[in-house]
């Protein structure tokens, strides 16, 4: 069932990922050659819980950290190690989760490490625009599948694929709510998408081909190819007024 937010609910989930930002932001700043994935998680951890939030991700179904830090090819559900350093010309995926007041505060960005080559700068790019241009589709009136649609057509544009394997979802008092939201389809398909309606949406954009493979640890998930991928996800809520961005200021 799709649970629609009211003006309070909308107004704490604002709150929830203004905390997720806010640590993000502190993530990204320390993002240097050396530094471990380790030490990226134990930062947004304590920037969560000063914020008044748990981590959400922490516990969720086994996993065992605050932050998913997944790292060139690795594709989403990189598990922060402290053996795991990172290196000039990487490309380091962020993605974190906060629960605040009963709410879910959710949102990823792929960052560079040092200088990286101009063929993941497009990646990363490219994943960015992806994001703004499902963002703007979260309209009243509007489709479900013209997100996921929107996503495809722009990646597929610049040669890149578009992971089928994971996709974005509804998102409330719980981490994954209803619908499942693709990055890929024909458009004019699904649910109206109407006030109220809250989406975590999230582009996962391949350098090559879109398979994956899971690691022994069941949660990293490569690319089968082993070429890059990028990440970039917002919760954003469906307004009579249009898309609104939560945790993020220019509302």
């Amino acid at each position: 069932m799709i649970v629609l937010k009211t003006a309070a609910e909308l107004a704490a989930l604002d709150r929830a990922n203004r905390l997720v930002q806010e640590a993000l932001r502190r993530v990204a700043a320390a993002v240097q050659p050396g530094v471990s994935t380790w030490e990226l998680d134990a930062l947004a951890e304590e920037c969560l819980r000063a914020g008044g939030g748990r981590p959400a991700f922490k516990g969720y179904r086994g996993y065992p950290a605050t932050l998913c830090t997944s790292v060139n090819e690795v594709i989403v559900h990189g598990i922060p190690s402290k053996g795991c350093h990172l290196r000039a010309g990487d490309v380091l995926s962020v993605d974190c989760g906060v629960i605040l007041d009963g709410f879910v505060g959710d949102a990823a960005v792929t960052v560079p490490v040092g200088t990286i080559s101009p063929e993941a700068e497009a990646l990363l790019r490219v994943t960015r625009e992806c994001l703004e241009h499902a963002v703007e589709v979260m309209r009243p009136g509007r489709r479900l599948t013209d997100v996921g649609h929107s996503v495809q057509v722009h990646a597929e544009a610049h040669g890149y694929s578009v992971v089928r394997d994971f996709c974005g979802h509804g998102i409330g008092r719980t981490m994954h709510e209803e619908p499942s939201v693709p990055n890929y389809g024909l458009p004019g398909r699904g649910p109206e998408l109407r006030p109220g309606l809250v989406l975590a949406i999230e582009p996962m954009i391949n350098l090559g081909k879109p398979g994956v493979v899971i690691d022994a640890d069941g949660w990293t998930a490569r690319t089968e190819d082993g070429k890059l991928s990028a990440h970039f996800e917002h919760s954003v809520a469906v307004t009579d007024d249009g898309p609104w961005v939560l945790g993020m200021d220019g509302r």
